[in-house]
């Protein structure tokens, strides 16, 4: 039987969708919301999507299930005016140097003020303007643009298992902030940038290297050269209204903008993703030859190589040692293109162009320089590149289309699907795998390993060995992937991990979307770019096989190592104590729990939270002071918390508070 309710008045069949917004939707209707992203749960904190449902009143639409025979009003005169109210709340305590935001033009609060009539605040401004958190490469925070709707703090915590943001305080008084309202630089965050994706105002923003890029243009002194990123063909044209364009039209207008702004060369990453392919594919096999360090999981993604040596150090070996192709683009051309060009290295300036924020933090790493110059200089995001050309006053629609430079402008079809999810593996089978086509295009040999899932597997014969493959995105998706290879539930031989959804083309750096359509178009672009090339296999490559002859000697050899290779180390987040909790007496008992990554997994947070409740609720209150630390130096006996100095190693709550009490028979 159809089940089927009534929105103004019109029949409206429904079937599977998990909320009323998604039914109103369907119908073309959109219903303006803040906090509603059909990726992660439904929150109901922003109210806009109220509708009035006969029988019940005003109900949130993202919150309520559909039922049969529901009577559905979504335009009240009621409702309009709280929506109205709503906004103008908003626009009362926010930031509104708007034509000044970068986020402007596609700015929610924006588009929902026009779109409501909002000519007036009938409210009183009470923002209190904060300086901007600038700690990081990737991103900036500006908490005096941000409209508490969450969408951060559950990205981070339900798709990456992250949770680098969370709410502090209440009420008025209420932020969106790192743990203990730190910058960015000193909490969980590992770049990946997705909070500024969903973010629907100018609150976190990717941090623009434009003028940085501008100068070193108009320093005659300076030769600058650049490379676009696989995924940046995908999305480039949406910003132009050119969405339905193939990528290799856009590619080839990027490289007529790119000569008119002034740049010696223009490069494709693609052909350092042939490098990688070549590189990571020869690890590989040599791997499982010796059966050493495996599961072998990519190394391509920063956000993701970040992830694993902060929360999950013991994996390090397993990460191969492969450059991601930023980072092997960025070392050839140091090493090549000075003597190319008749410059000094000094005189070179290495830009790329990319659709990740991480990217940004991995050019600064220092493994990624030689003799103290980095191998890159500056990394734009996508959007950025949209920006440049609309400053340059360039029409990119009615350009016509340019030849990238070689060598480093000569790719395979391998090189460009690696913007997707399961891009990498692809080319990597494609390397390793000696397969027939027996009437198959090359392009589709592999494809089983696409698909839509954040977490896929696939099985392979290599030479009568049977190979488990996993490729995920998502870094709670990878976590789970982890535990489960811990605790020997997963036997992999080879693991694909990028932390944006739907691998580099849903990277914060692109050009701002909610529809996941959209996303899906991106990677479909990729794809049959691959169809229209000659090559599809990396090896293939003819400019790589000269980069090898003339430089490097052959794949895995010691010039390859030293400049298309890499290492990785634990890194903490920060080493500082924070006071949480300070007793009103001078003689009282210190406690000092790890806050570690180590420690938090295992369960300190828990502890902590045991503890305050306990000196709560007794009559001990000025007699305990609480500090939180991070870290101990013992993660792999955590939790670990101390008690008037003295270490409890493999911490519970139970002991925890069995010491405390302990120690206070002593005073």
């Amino acid at each position: 039987m159809e089940k089927y309710l009534t929105i103004n008045r019109r029949k409206v069949f429904f079937n599977n969708e998990k909320n009323l917004l998604e039914v109103i939707r369907k119908e073309n209707i959109e219903l303006p919301t803040f906090c509603y992203h059909s990726e992660f749960s439904a929150y109901g904190s922003c109210r806009l999507c109220m509708i009035e449902i006969e029988g019940k009143g005003i109900s949130p639409a993202c919150s309520t299930l559909p039922e049969n025979g529901m009577e559905i009003k979504t335009n009240t005169e009621q409702i309009i005016e709280m929506r109205k109210i709503i906004v103008e709340l908003l626009l009362a305590n926010h930031d509104r140097d708007c034509t000044t935001c970068a986020k402007s033009e596609t700015c929610r609060l924006q588009t929902l003020a026009r779109r409501l009539g909002v000519e007036e605040i009938r409210f009183k401004n009470v923002i209190h303007k904060k300086s901007k958190d600038l700690s990081t490469y990737s991103l900036v925070r500006e908490s005096s643009k941000c409209v508490l709707c969450g969408d951060c703090v559950r990205f981070c915590d339900e798709i990456q298992s992250v949770g680098a943001l969370g709410f502090a305080n209440r009420g008025s008084q209420s932020v969106v902030c790192p743990t203990f309202s730190k910058d960015l630089e000193s909490s969980e965050c590992v770049y990946c940038g997705q909070c500024a994706r969903v973010c629907p105002t100018g609150a976190i923003m990717p941090r623009s290297e434009v003028n940085y890029v501008w100068k070193a243009l108009s320093n005659s002194n300076k030769k600058v050269i650049v490379a676009i990123a696989p995924a940046v063909r995908a999305a480039i044209g949406e910003v132009f209204g050119l969405s339905g364009e193939n990528g290799t039209e856009a590619a080839g207008k990027i490289v007529t903008v790119l000569r008119s702004m002034g740049f010696a060369k223009v490069f494709d990453i693609s052909f350092s993703a042939d490098m990688t392919i070549v590189e990571e594919a020869n690890e590989f096999v040599e791997r499982l030859g010796k059966d050493r360090d495996m599961p072998m999981f990519t190394s391509c993604c920063p956000a993701w190589v970040k992830f694993v040596e902060r929360y999950y150090p013991d994996f390090i070996p397993n990460l191969s040692s492969c450059r991601s192709p930023q980072g092997m683009y960025g070392a050839v051309a140091k090493k090549i293109i000075p003597e190319m060009l008749g410059i000094p290295k000094e005189d070179l300036v290495v830009v790329s162009v990319m659709p990740c924020t991480a990217k940004k933090f991995e050019a600064r790493r220092p493994e990624l320089s030689k003799d103290g110059i980095a191998d890159i200089d500056y990394v734009l995001t996508t959007q950025e590149l949209a920006r440049m050309i609309e400053e340059a006053g360039l029409c990119f629609g009615e350009l016509e289309p340019s030849s990238f430079d070689m060598p480093l402008g000569f790719k395979t079809g391998s090189g460009i699907i690696f913007g997707n999810s399961g891009g990498v593996t692809e080319a990597v089978l494609r390397n390793v795998v000696n397969n027939k086509s027996d009437g198959i295009d090359e392009a589709d040999q592999f494809n089983f390993v696409r698909g839509e899932n954040g977490l896929r597997e696939a099985k392979i014969n290599l030479n009568g060995k049977e190979l488990n493959i996993a490729i995920v995105y998502g870094l709670k998706n990878a976590r789970k992937i982890l535990r489960d290879i811990k605790v020997d539930k997963s036997r992999y031989n080879f693991v694909e991990v990028m932390a944006c959804p739907g691998g580099c083309i849903g990277g914060a750096g692109q050009p701002v979307y909610t529809d996941l359509a959209v996303r899906n178009t991106r990677t479909k672009v990729l794809y049959e770019n691959d169809k229209t090339m000659e090559l599809h296999k990396s090896q293939d490559n003819l400019y790589v096989q000269k980069i090898y002859r003339d430089y490097l000697g052959n794949p895995g050899s010691h010039s390859a190592h030293e400049y298309l290779h890499t290492g990785y180390k634990y890194t903490k987040r920060f080493k500082e104590t924070f006071g949480i909790y300070k007793p009103l007496k001078e003689n009282y008992i210190k406690i000092n729990i790890c806050f570690g990554n180590n420690c938090i997994q295992k369960g300190s947070k828990d502890i902590l939270k045991h503890i305050m409740s306990f000196i709560e609720n007794s009559d001990y209150k000025d007699s305990v002071g609480i500090d939180v630390s991070i870290c101990l130096e013992k993660c792999s006996k955590g939790p670990v918390v101390r008690v008037a100095g003295k270490t409890i190693e493999r911490c519970t709550s139970e002991s925890a508070e069995k010491a405390i009490l302990e120690e206070l028979k002593r005073i």
